[in-house]
């Protein structure tokens, strides 16, 4: 099944390797505290680490299509981690950028093109569809790996907060993404298990469903709050303290933020 898939198919963009290196750059500033702007080295930092999630969220569903069936993968270039070959740049990487630095929330934005009439089987489809959020709960759980294995000595208080907040953007991310809401992966995971008459009914909804989600958390305290409250509830278990994440925000957000030299300045 793979033999079709060229080696230039598979390489390693060196876009998706600048975005790395700038990511490991910055994150070294943080640790270090070489930065002349501890904000700007922290918001380079999480705003790569969230683009590179963001790619290996895509990579994920592609590579898991592939397995599946789906032999032109490959061709699309969705197997060499550039985020200028997903089929929607703007709504895959631009979108969700934005929406951190707006709401600091890992909202999920578009997929890769995947030719579903090429895979057979309900479950190999739910599969896929569950992929790229997986990978944000693995993102997450590296993450907060020196939180919940207590291995925080030596750690820069700022690049821990730097990973507080890391850590919450994966999990939102992965939350939402598992929502069963038309146009979100988690409606993919239940939808082959689904009547035709309702897949029917449903569909037209689905380019709408990012957006009901962005109104609701955005618009609705209520909802706010209580998913904020449930966010917190899971980082918390994953030794993650709300402190850790708001003090992460508060850097990130450097332009506007009062706190960020109080919470750097904290270690």
């Amino acid at each position: 099944m793979t033999t079709a898939i060229r080696k230039s198919d598979r390489r390693v963009s060196p876009v998706f390797l600048g975005i790395a290196a700038v990511t490991a750059v910055s994150g070294w500033a943080v640790w270090t505290d070489y930065a002349a702007s501890l904000g700007v080295a922290v918001f380079l930092f999480v705003t790569g680490c969230w683009i590179v999630s963001l790619c290996l969220h895509e990579y994920a569903h592609a590579r898991t299509a592939l397995h599946s069936g789906d032999i032109t993968i490959g061709a699309k270039g969705y197997l060499t981690l550039n985020p200028l070959k997903y089929t929607h740049a703007l709504l895959s990487i631009v979108l969700p950028v934005i929406f951190v630095i707006m709401g600091g929330i890992g909202l999920p934005g578009g997929a890769v093109f995947i030719e579903r009439g090429r895979i057979q089987g309900r479950w190999k489809h739910s599969l896929i569809s569950a992929a790229g959020p997986l990978t944000n709960v693995l993102f997450a759980l590296v993450c907060t790996a020196p939180f919940w294995l207590h291995a925080l000595d030596g750690v820069p208080t700022a690049f821990r907060y730097a990973l507080g907040f890391v850590a919450l953007l994966q999990v939102t991310a992965a939350i939402l993404n598992f929502l069963p809401v038309p146009g979100l992966d988690g409606y993919g995971v239940i939808e082959p298990w689904l009547s035709y008459k309702v897949r029917r009914q449903v569909e037209p909804f689905a380019p709408y469903g990012l957006l009901v989600v962005f109104v609701l958390l955005f618009f609705i305290p209520e909802v706010n709050a209580a998913f904020f409250d449930a966010i917190h509830a899971i980082l918390r278990g994953l030794g993650v303290s709300e402190l850790d994440s708001y003090c992460g925000r508060n850097i990130f957000s450097f332009w506007m933020s009062r706190d960020q030299f109080a919470c750097g300045a904290a270690g």
